[in-house]
């Protein structure tokens, strides 16, 4: 394809835009943004988490990344010549940023859990994570003023969280309007914690929402012989998971533009997994996916419906792995790191945030 000299001189503005807007990253979250902090958690075990296959793609090893490649979040440090943001535990230079999330952290505490008798939820909550980044901070900052300074030019993710959440409620034989009369007060943990940040001095803030719990191969299987009417024709997906999670969305959505209002002088973005992995399944080989039965069948599993299979997850013995390149769905629950990339490329510039990063 040619590239007209208004197109390369374009290149090259945005590219010079690009790279010198943020000093650093900082994230919190779950599996889907963490870099390899529950490895380190786990330690030296005889099977790490998220051990080979994973990484495969580009690492050529596993990192703990919960996919065969890159997350959103590498790619967006990559698009802005950063460094990948080092999990928040590791023994790194945190100047260029620190990532802590970790896989299965929700973002409400166990206390919360606890009072709607739900036990064995993740410890490592929004909460604490943003304890580790308190704990952090003298490092990076010796006074209330240059923290200020420091984060005001930094790039702040809060999330994906709540996907977590929803899922020990659901499973906990909840029906759709009890997990609906909880998502305030998930939504209020996230934006509560965004707005600690602010109050810190973070200048860009990415609020994501949760992706389409009822398009997750792992939901699917369990429900693959369910009657016809639960599930969306066009999609293939359930449609009453669906439902808590575009309500989740919306609630969000609709948080992160009061708190922009209430914080004029700091830029926040709402984020978007569901309409992405949403546009994936409905035109998959537009998207590159030609393998995967409509974006729904998983790259590394253990066969059945949707190629997942509790008994032979990624990685065991048992299963086997597909070309990642031509997947949206990785193992049945995280997405494949060319599913992330296309994610990224949305989240910088549309459609998939709002407003879009480099805007």
């Amino acid at each position: 394809m040619e590239l007209s000299i208004t197109i390369f001189m374009s290149f090259l503005l945005c590219t010079s835009f690009v790279n010198g807007q943020y000093n650093a990253i900082f994230s919190f979250g779950d599996s889907y943004t963490d870099t390899g902090n529950l490895r380190i958690l786990a330690g030296k075990t005889k099977n790490p988490p998220y051990d080979t296959p994973y990484g495969m793609t580009y690492f050529h090893h596993s990192t703990g990344r919960a996919s065969d490649g890159r997350l959103v979040i590498d790619f967006i440090a990559q698009n802005f010549g950063l460094p990948l943001v080092p999990p928040s535990l590791s023994n790194q230079d945190f100047k260029k940023g620190a990532n802590f999330a970790v896989i299965a952290a929700t973002a409400m505490d166990p206390a919360f859990f606890k009072s709607i008798n739900i036990t064995g939820t993740s410890p490592f909550s929004l909460n604490v994570q943003l304890g580790w980044f308190d704990k952090l901070k003298p490092s990076l900052c010796s006074s209330e003023q240059e923290c200020q300074n420091y984060f005001k030019n930094s790039l702040f993710f809060v999330g994906e969280l709540g996907g977590n959440d929803y899922n020990a409620i659901m499973y906990s034989n909840r029906n759709v309007d009890e997990i609906k009369a909880l998502s305030p007060q998930i939504v209020g943990t996230i934006i509560g914690a965004a707005e600690k940040l602010i109050n810190e001095g973070a200048g860009t803030l990415v609020v994501p929402g949760i992706l389409p719990t009822g398009c997750i191969p792992i939901v699917l299987s369990q429900a693959h012989n369910a009657p016809k009417e639960e599930f969306d024709p066009k999609t293939g997906c359930l449609i009453k998971p669906n439902d808590f999670s575009s309500y989740h969305n919306n609630l969000l959505h609709q948080a992160v533009q009061q708190l922009q209002s209430k914080y004029p002088q700091a830029k926040l973005i709402y984020a978007e997994y569901f309409e992405a992995v949403v546009d994936f399944i409905l035109d998959p080989i537009g998207h590159g996916f030609t393998n995967g039965h409509g974006a729904l069948q998983v790259c590394c599993g253990g066969g059945g419906p949707y190629n997942y299979n509790s008994s032979a997850g990624c990685g065991s013995p048992g299963s086997t792995v597909g070309d990642p390149a031509t997947y949206a769905n990785w193992d049945g629950i995280h997405l494949t790191e060319a599913a992330f990339q296309q994610v990224a490329n949305g989240w910088l510039h549309g459609p998939y945030a709002s407003p879009p990063i480099v805007s």
